[in-house]
């Protein structure tokens, strides 16, 4: 079995329950620490390729990790090596894609319910979000969840983006929200540690709804799934 490559765009952006995940389910992966500068793999020698969040957006096309991220996704949709995008690489997903990112009327923070067509995939939540932009659903593409901020998940062939984070756990937001405080504030919010601490009680469920996530996602992209 070829491994998953998981890129890893930040010190404070973890793999964390996908990590888990992928040992409970015996699959091997390789975690690739995009942000140290390594030179990103040939996505043809992995079975899947798993982009995680950043501080950065799609829309910063100028910024060198960005731009790598797009071809390096690109080159994998071109290869059909199907690709599980969450948050940024959601979003990444949906512009290599066709798509595009737009800046969001609110950020959505903290512990959020999606409006989902297919429950079994796509849980109705509460998810962890943490994110600035929103993702248009691209040409050809399967929205499959929705909120009022915007879309929250698509499919597109053995694909599968979301705007959320079923990879994260409170501490992994509690950084952001460190990283964050200047951003914060102008959004009027003064603690930032609060928001994802107002939804302990949602994690342990949260991390059953992203293992049926994660299960459904290696389903289709092994062509067992709905397409």
């Amino acid at each position: 079995m070829k491994p998953a490559l998981i890129r890893q765009h930040g010190a404070t952006g973890p793999p964390s329950i996908l990590a888990e995940w992928l040992r409970d389910r015996s699959i091997p992966a390789v975690i690739h620490p995009a942000y140290l500068g390594f030179p990103p793999p040939d996505p043809k020698g992995f079975s899947v390729v798993a982009s995680l969040g950043s501080a950065h957006s799609p829309k910063d096309a100028d910024e060198p990790a960005v731009a790598e991220e797009l071809s390096l996704l690109e080159r994998a949709l071109d290869a059909d090596v199907p690709v599980l995008g969450l948050c940024f690489g959601g979003q990444a997903l949906a512009v290599a894609l066709g798509g595009s990112v737009e800046p969001a009327e609110s950020p959505e923070l903290g512990w959020h319910e999606v409006e989902t067509r297919e429950p079994e995939l796509i849980a109705p939540g509460p998810w962890l979000q943490w994110h600035y932009d929103r993702f248009t659903v691209p040409p050809g593409a399967e929205e499959l969840a929705t909120s009022r901020t915007g879309s929250q998940a698509f499919r597109h062939g053995r694909s599968l983006g979301v705007q959320f984070h079923p990879e994260s756990r409170i501490e992994q937001a509690v950084g952001w929200a460190r990283k964050d405080a200047a951003k914060l504030a102008t959004h009027g919010v003064t603690d930032g540690f609060a928001i994802p601490e107002a939804g302990r009680r949602y994690q342990e469920a949260a991390v059953r709804a992203a293992y049926d996530l994660f299960d459904g996602f290696w389903a289709m992209a092994q062509g067992n799934g709905a397409a």
